[in-house]
């Protein structure tokens, strides 16, 4: 029985994460706006908050420093019409392997440990499971699923954002193996976990609050009579989880993607030293809501791919059931 949950997760979870993959590269790309914008090459590798913080910073050899204003904010819409114009209708797909293989592992873990655990600890009688423990059962399967799925997606943030490099920095990974097998060589094993406490911090929060909502919203709903078990029921509780979940996870979100993104050339002191440096940094450069960049598409993807998901598993379930 256990078994069969992470098979119903797993196929439910690569159906949903490719059906969104362009919603999720935009998301990406609008999160990295903002993050390194300097006009004058002597300045070119330093961060925002190094850029933006100091009025009165010179650099050896070089004209006084320029007050440097960072750009207006491009909505989902531009940024997906610029990808389409600049990179072609492909690039909407750059690193759909990745994204593949990250749902395999990460999400796969997490449905399937979610649903041992909801048979563990439901109520014989009624066979609900309480909110608290639907939440600790969340955190525990998000942050396990996340550490097994960590290598996707520090390789699936890289290839989303390498269009948005200048031709002579991009990566040009071929594929997800060869994304994982040159950041091992080059930059070591561990680099495959860059960011994983982020990863791990946000697959709790997403998953304790996606399935928890999700299957609280929907036992709520048949329990008042609203709606039958069904589609209409299914949609509307995985779109109101969805959202429950794009607003709790997207600041741990816009961290997560900076640091795994972040080059690191050998010899030189990374950009950020950890989360909550990247985390000052950008706020103090960029403001408080930069922690909410890209929530637009965030929720634009989370939704359908909430509702893909839950809709998907709920058809998969009734499939597979009698084995």
């Amino acid at each position: 029985m256990g078994l069969k949950g992470f098979v119903e997760g797993g196929i439910a979870s690569i159906v949903a994460g490719c059906s969104t993959h362009p919603l999720d590269l935009i998301k990406v790309r609008m999160q990295l706006q903002g993050e390194s914008v300097v006009p004058n090459q002597a300045i070119q590798n330093l961060r925002p908050a190094i850029a933006f913080n100091s009025a009165s910073a010179t650099i050896a050899g070089a004209q006084p420093a320029v007050h440097i204003r960072p750009p207006p904010r491009v909505g989902p819409v531009s940024v997906g019409i610029k990808i389409v114009q600049a990179e072609g209708v492909a690039a909407l797909y750059s690193g759909v392997s990745a994204t593949v293989l990250r749902q395999t592992l990460y999400s796969t873990t997490r449905m399937g440990l979610y649903d041992v655990l909801k048979q563990k600890w439901s109520d014989p009688d009624s066979g609900n499971m309480p909110l608290v423990r639907k939440i600790a059962a969340g955190l525990i399967a998000g942050g396990i699923g996340a550490a097994v799925g960590n290598p996707a997606d520090v390789a699936m943030v890289r290839m989303q954002a390498d269009g948005r490099l200048p031709m002579s920095e991009r990566r040009n990974y071929n594929g997800v193996i060869d994304a994982i097998t040159r950041m091992s060589k080059q930059e070591g094993v561990t680099s495959l976990w860059r960011g994983s406490s982020l990863t791990v911090n946000r697959a709790m929060i997403v998953t304790a609050s996606q399935l928890a909502s999700y299957d609280q919203i929907k036992e709520t709903i048949l329990e008042k009579g609203v709606m039958k078990d069904g589609l209409g029921t299914h949609v509307t509780a995985s779109f109101a989880a969805g959202f429950v979940a794009s607003v709790a996870s997207n600041p741990v979100d816009v961290i997560k993607t900076r640091v795994m993104n972040m080059k690191v050339e050998p010899g030189t002191a990374p950009p950020y030293s950890g989360a909550l440096d990247c985390a000052m940094k950008t706020v103090r450069a960029e403001g408080p809501m930069a922690l909410y960049k890209g929530f637009i598409p965030t929720i634009s993807r989370q939704g359908p791919f909430t509702v893909v998901l839950f809709v998907t598993l709920e058809q998969v379930r009734k499939i597979l059931k009698d084995f």
